[in-house]
């Protein structure tokens, strides 16, 4: 057996990192000084005027003062329309706060972003001890994005970028919390090339069938808590990608969606670098898959130290699967002899329902096999009366603990 004290004093000294981070959160609340109204530099707040340099204004004289913890407000009971835009650091302050009571709307046609970063609408680059709060809803109103998308609508004039809602860059110490975040082009929330990122009461939703509209993605990062939060949306609640190391998700609700997803991983022949990530007492429901890990062949590095516990599934097409050959165009990828190495998976006290027979698909790689997998009391059943539920695993090596439905058998010693 693999010891695994090491993630686990990760695990806990992550812990023991958010608890602090979370106190120190409300005492910047109690010593808030300057506060910055957007409606002060010029902000109208009735739906239809561009209210993007008032509150660019606003935030260039909140991230220029120097006293503690200044604060953008933007207050409740009006609608702001903003066009694309980036709130830069380095701000003076080593903390800043953004409180969002109202609600803040995008401009409904793509013909906004011309000659724009189609990648983004709201960003916030460069920016330390952020906290993102309210009641507040940011919506992207994506339908004429969606409409156009090359996924769904191939052809020409389809579009295969569009913006997203809320980007963090090379931000760390933040904290976004009890925030709607709806209907984005594309994914809602991305945090890339972070350290310490909180989100917590977040709700981010969009339809089941918009494309790429992933609830929250995460890449190059460190120490990110995602909790307390419910995602629904068109592709993965939350999906994360390379250069990562702890991630912990707790309490989440999932679905509509894709489920949690780790990868893909190793494209192009790239060189994963994934560990610590822990995901404990979430829900989904009628997602299409639950907790998937996900490779390219040819590619190489690690994917290791993951540990799923406490996890509800209803009607849940492939609630346990791991896929080493994926390809995005399926069949198009040939035999590789490298792979991405998954090790040190547990998946523990898992029940609910399958939509699909194959309620755990362990597909690991011929070249480097999957080692040190741990199943403990599994208990999925069949979402419909009278279907059975089985396992399938090619190259898995592992043990099993506790009753187990599916009983997975094909998993190697």
């Amino acid at each position: 057996m693999v010891n695994r004290n090491s993630s686990f004093c990760g695990f806990l000294i992550f812990g023991i990192i958010f608890w602090m981070f979370a106190h120190v959160d409300a005492g910047r609340y109690k010593q808030a000084n300057e506060v910055f109204n957007v409606l002060s530099f010029g902000a109208v707040g009735d739906g239809h005027s561009d209210d993007s340099q008032a509150f660019l204004q606003a935030w260039t004289a909140a991230c220029q003062s120097r006293e503690a913890n200044p604060t953008m407000i933007i207050p409740g009971g009006r609608t702001y329309f903003l066009t694309p835009m980036t709130f830069k650091g380095h701000c003076k302050s080593a903390n800043i706060l953004v409180k969002v009571d109202g609600n803040i709307v995008a401009p409904e046609s793509p013909d906004a972003w011309k000659g724009l970063d189609a990648h983004l609408w709201i960003s916030f680059t460069e920016v330390n001890g952020l906290i993102l709060s309210g009641g507040g809803t940011i919506d992207g109103r994506g339908r004429r994005w969606w409409d156009q998308s090359c996924r769904y609508h191939p052809g020409p004039g389809c579009t295969k970028l569009a913006p997203t809602v809320l980007r963090f860059v090379q931000c760390n110490n933040t904290i976004v919390k009890d925030i709607h975040v709806v209907n984005s082009p594309q994914t809602h929330v991305l945090v890339m090339d972070a350290n310490l990122f909180i989100m917590q009461n977040v709700n981010v939703h969009s339809p089941a069938d918009t494309p790429n509209t992933d609830g929250v993605h995460v890449h190059i990062a460190e120490h990110v808590f995602i909790h307390n939060s419910t995602i629904g949306c068109g592709d993965d609640c939350i999906s994360i990608g390379d250069n990562i190391d702890d991630i912990h998700i707790d309490n989440v609700n999932c679905g509509p969606g894709h489920g949690i997803s780790i990868g893909s991983l190793g494209i192009n022949g790239g060189k994963a670098k994934v560990q610590n990530i822990r995901v404990t007492n979430s829900q989904f429901c009628e997602t299409t898959n639950g907790i998937r890990i996900k490779t390219y062949q040819g590619g190489n590095g690690y994917a290791k130290d993951f540990y799923f516990k406490n996890l509800n599934f209803d009607t849940v097409s492939n609630p346990i699967i791991i896929d080493q050959y994926y390809c995005a165009v399926a069949g198009a990828c040939p035999p590789q002899n490298t792979a991405v190495q998954i090790k040190n998976v547990t998946y523990e006290h898992f029940t609910g329902t399958s939509a699909t027979q194959a309620a755990v698909v362990l597909n690991c790689s011929q070249a480097i096999p999957c080692t040190d997998l741990t199943f403990k009391t599994i208990q999925l059943s069949p979402a419909k009366r009278g279907e059975t539920v089985k396992s399938v695993c090619i190259n898995a090596h592992g043990e099993r603990a506790g009753l187990l439905q599916p009983k997975i058998p094909c998993l190697l010693n």
